[in-house]
C-alpha cells in the first residue's frame, strides 16, 4: 500500500519506492508534519512532532498556544491565531477580521485520483496512484478544508492539492490560499531556483538559505520569464549523483509564490501557491474553491534523480496529447525566415525546398490575418489577409499537402490590437481601469478572459479557421503580460479575482480546442518561454523554450529547463546565423546538436542559405529520425555543466534498458595545449560492454563511469559531437 493509518499512533504514512512521508495528528487535531525523506521500512512514531515541548490546553492558557503555534511542523498553517510564520491560507470574515483555524475531522484513502475542476492536474489508474484525503474543520467559520495527497510510487512523488467550501450561513474572503507546505529542521540547505529574462529563461540560481524569508514569485499573469515556479532545497554538497533534493513544482500558469523561510528556531517552512498580490476571492454560503496542484518529490540520491523522477511523471501522468510517446513532425517556422514580409508564394517556396531536405511541416507564423504587416494591428481579427494568402487559407494548405508537408500556424488568441476591427466593435472586452489609459506592449491589450461571451469569441474565432483547411498544429502565443487589471465585467468586489479567472479561461480554452482537435499538435508559447510551466504541458506535449535559438545560449536555457521537463517537451531549432537574437555564429552541425535535445525543427529561410548549410539538413532530419525515440523516451544525464565549468557541457539520453546511450558533447570554448579532456560518463549498464558506433572502440559501462571517456582532436569554438554507444 502507498497509503495507511496507524491509528493508535494517528499517523498517515505515504510510500514510494524510494521515500516516505509522514503526517501525524496532534491530541487537538492539529495536522502535524513529521517526516519526508528516504523510505522508512520498520515502524513509525510521532515523537519528531515534539507536542511534549510546548504543552498548551486551548481552553486555559492562550500564551502556551502561541508558543506551541509558532513552532509546531503544521501540514497547512492557517494564518491569523498565532503561527507567525508564513501561513497558506488566510480568511477574513463578515466583520472584516482575518483568522482561521482548522482541525482533522476524518479522513479517506483510495485507489486513483480525482480531477481538479477547471484545472490541469496529474492522472492515474487505480493501479497507479493512491490517494489520501485529510478533511479540516473551521467550527467558527464553518468551513471545511480538504487536503489532497496523491502518491505515484514508481515515480517517487507526490501530489498536493487544497479546497475549501463555505458551509456556514456567512460570506467570508479568501486572501491567500496556498497548496503545499513543508516543515523541517534546516541541514543548512541551500536553494536552487530558475531565474531569468526574455531570451534567457531558466537560468539555474543555487544559494545558502539565509534567516527570513527568500522568495520566488511571478505577478505578471503568467508563470514569466523571470522567475519559475520550482524550487528546491538541497544539502551542502548536492550534485547530480548524492545529496538530499526537497523540490516542489507547481502545476499553474499564473501568478505564484514559491518560498523557504528559515525560522528563529532553525526550522524550515516551504510553501508554494497562488501569489496572493491582488488575490482576493469571494466566497459565498455553499462556494468552494479549489488551489491548484503542487508536485512534490524527495531524492536522496543528488538531482539526477530528481530530474528523473519529475520527467517520468510528467511522461506518464500529466501529458496528455497523442503526441506525447511518438515523433513530432519536424517542421520548418516562417518567422525568423521573412517576419511580417511572405505570401503565398514565398511560403510555397519555402515548402518545396524544406520537402527535398526532409522536413515535414510547414508552419505559418504571425502575419496572415487581417490587415496586419506589423505588430500594431489585427490581433482579434482572426479572418486570412488574402492580399498575402491569396486564393484563402485551404488553397495554400491544399498546395503545401500536395508538395507533401502538413501545415502548422500561428495565433495570438488571448490579445486585441487597438487598431482592429475587434476592439472598434468591443473595446470594453480590453482588461482596463476605467478612466486610466492602459498600458499597450507589443502595441496590444489583453482580453478579458473572465468573460464567457469574449471565451466564445476567441474559441470560435480559432476553431473555425482550424476547421476551413487540414491544419495539424497550432502555436498557441502570447507576446504580452498582464497589467491594468480591471475588468468592465467583474463587480467592485470581484476584481480582484481577475487574475485568477483569467487563467481559468486560458485553460478552458484549451480543452475546448483539443477535446474538439484531438489529433492536434498544439505547442504553447509566451514570447519564448514566459509561460513554459507544468499547467501548459496538460494541453501540449510541448512548449516554445525561448526566442533564443543561438546555440549556446541555448545550452543555459535548456540545462535549467531539463532539470525538471522531459527533452522533448523543449521546442527548439535550428535557425538561421548571425543569430538574430545575440548576433553569434556558430557551426551549422552545433545547432543541429543543440536543437535535438528538444522537439527538433528550422527557424530560418531555406531558400536563402548557403549550399553547404542547406546539404547539412538531410543529415539533421535523419539524426532525429534515428535518435529521437531514445531521446523523447530515455533517461536523462547531466554530465558537465558550461554554466559551472564556463568551457563545455555535456549530457546524455540512455535507454530504460541501458542497451545504448546518446552522449552529446559542446566545446564552447577551445584551449590551448589541451590534447583531450576525459570526462565521467554516465546512464550505462556496469556490467554490460558498449561499442561506440562508427569506430571499432569498445568500453564497459564500468569503465566510462568510473575511469572515463576521453574527447579527442576537438578545436575551435562551438563545436559539438554525438557519441552514440551501443551494447554489443
Amino acid at each position: 500500500m502507498a497509503v495507511s493509518y496507524e491509528k493508535q499512533k494517528k499517523i498517515f504514512k505515504l510510500d514510494t519506492e524510494k521515500s516516505t512521508y509522514l503526517i501525524g495528528l496532534s491530541p487537538e487535531g492539529y495536522v502535524g508534519h513529521i517526516y519526508y525523506g528516504d523510505r522508512l521500512n520498520q515502524n513509525v512514531d510521532n515523537y519528531l512532532l515534539r507536542m511534549e515541548e510546548h504543552p498548551f490546553i486551548p481552553s486555559v492558557n492562550k500564551r502556551e498556544k502561541s508558543a506551541f503555534l509558532d513552532f509546531y511542523p503544521i501540514e497547512y498553517p492557517s494564518g491569523g491565531v498565532g503561527d507567525y510564520r508564513e501561513s497558506c491560507i488566510n480568511i477574513r470574515n463578515s466583520q472584516g477580521c482575518m483568522g482561521s483555524e482548522f482541525f482533522y475531522t476524518s479522513h479517506e484513502i483510495y485507489k486513483g485520483k480525482h480531477k481538479l475542476e477547471g484545472l490541469p492536474a496529474s492522472f492515474g489508474t487505480e493501479e497507479e496512484v493512491e490517494t489520501l484525503d485529510i478533511h479540516c474543520h473551521d467550527e467558527i467559520l464553518h468551513l471545511e478544508l480538504l487536503l489532497s495527497y496523491s502518491v505515484f510510487e514508481k515515480e517517487n512523488i507526490i501530489t498536493r492539492s487544497v479546497r475549501i467550501e463555505n458551509c456556514g450561513q456567512q460570506e467570508v474572503r479568501l486572501e491567500k490560499i496556498y497548496s503545499a507546505c513543508l516543515d523541517m529542521d534546516n541541514e543548512d540547505f541551500e536553494m536552487i531556483s530558475l531565474h531569468g529574462s526574455w531570451a534567457r529563461e531558466r537560468h539555474i540560481q543555487q544559494g545558502r538559505l539565509h534567516y527570513g524569508k527568500q522568495i520566488v514569485s511571478s505577478a505578471r499573469g503568467e508563470s514569466s520569464h523571470q522567475e519559475h515556479p520550482f524550487i528546491a532545497l538541497v544539502t551542502p554538497g548536492t550534485t547530480q549523483k548524492q545529496g538530499k533534493v526537497y523540490a516542489m513544482h507547481f502545476v499553474y500558469s499564473g501568478n505564484f509564490t514559491a518560498q523557504a523561510e528559515l525560522t528563529q528556531f532553525d526550522s524550515v517552512r516551504m510553501v508554494m501557491g497562488i501569489n496572493g498580490e491582488e488575490f482576493s476571492w469571494r466566497l459565498a454560503p455553499g462556494e468552494a474553491f479549489q488551489a491548484p496542484e503542487v508536485v512534490m518529490t524527495y531524492s536522496g540520491e543528488g538531482l539526477g534523480q530528481m530530474s528523473r523522477s519529475y520527467h517520468d511523471f510528467y511522461r506518464n501522468y500529466l501529458i496528455r496529447s497523442s503526441y506525447n510517446h511518438k515523433k513530432r513532425p519536424i517542421l520548418i517556422n516562417n518567422w525568423e525566415a521573412t517576419y511580417f514580409d511572405f505570401d503565398t508564394e514565398k511560403l510555397l517556396d519555402i515548402a518545396r525546398e524544406a520537402k527535398k531536405c526532409g522536413i515535414e511541416m510547414l508552419v505559418m507564423d504571425d502575419g496572415w490575418f487581417g490587415h496586419r504587416s506589423s505588430d500594431d494591428s489585427s490581433l482579434g481579427d482572426w479572418f486570412v489577409n488574402e492580399n498575402k494568402i491569396t486564393g484563402g487559407l485551404k488553397n495554400l494548405v491544399d498546395q503545401v499537402n500536395e508538395i507533401g508537408l502538413k501545415f502548422g500556424i500561428w495565433f495570438e488568441p488571448e490579445m486585441i490590437s487597438p487598431d482592429s476591427e475587434l476592439y472598434k466593435k468591443h473595446p470594453e472586452w480590453a482588461i482596463q481601469i476605467t478612466g486610466r489609459e492602459a498600458t499597450q506592449s507589443r502595441n496590444q491589450y489583453v482580453l478579458d478572459l473572465s468573460r464567457k461571451e469574449v471565451r466564445d469569441y476567441v474559441y470560435e474565432c480559432v476553431a473555425a479557421v482550424l476547421r476551413s483547411a487540414n491544419i495539424e498544429y497550432v502555436k498557441w502565443d502570447m507576446n504580452r503580460q498582464l497589467s491594468d487589471m480591471g475588468s468592465t465585467y467583474l463587480g467592485r468586489e470581484d476584481q480582484q479575482e481577475l487574475f485568477h479567472r483569467y487563467v481559468l479561461g486560458v485553460y478552458e480554452l484549451q480543452e475546448r480546442l483539443v477535446s474538439e482537435f484531438p489529433e492536434l499538435l498544439l505547442e504553447n508559447c509566451s514570447g519564448g518561454g514566459a509561460r513554459f510551466d507544468p499547467g501548459m504541458l496538460y494541453y501540449s506535449p510541448q512548449i516554445w523554450c525561448s526566442d533564443d535559438t543561438d546555440a549556446i545560449e541555448r545550452l543555459l536555457i535548456q540545462e535549467g529547463t531539463e532539470l525538471i521537463y522531459p527533452l522533448a517537451a523543449m521546442g527548439a531549432h535550428v535557425s538561421d546565423c548571425p543569430n538574430h537574437t545575440v548576433g553569434r555564429v556558430t557551426p551549422f552541425e552545433t545547432r543541429g546538436h543543440v536543437a535535438l535535445s528538444g522537439t527538433f525543427g528550422y527557424e530560418l529561410d531555406i531558400t536563402k542559405i548557403s549550399e553547404e548549410e542547406r546539404s547539412m539538413i538531410p543529415e539533421q532530419t535523419a539524426m532525429y529520425h534515428k535518435y529521437h525515440d531514445l531521446i523523447r523516451e530515455g533517461d536523462y544525464f547531466r554530465i558537465a555543466s558550461y554554466r559551472e565549468n564556463h568551457l563545455y557541457d555535456c549530457w546524455a539520453s540512455s535507454a530504460k534498458d541501458r542497451s545504448e546511450v546518446l552522449v552529446t558533447y559542446v566545446q564552447v570554448l577551445g584551449q590551448a595545449n589541451c590534447h583531450s579532456r576525459k570526462i565521467y560518463l554516465d546512464g550505462f549498464d556496469p556490467d554490460k560492454t558498449y561499442c561506440l558506433e562508427g569506430t571499432d572502440e569498445e568500453y564497459t559501462g564500468e569503465l566510462l563511469m568510473k575511469a572515463g571517456f576521453l574527447i579527442r582532436d576537438m578545436r575551435g569554438d562551438f563545436q559539438s559531437r554525438l557519441y552514440h554507444f551501443i551494447v554489443k
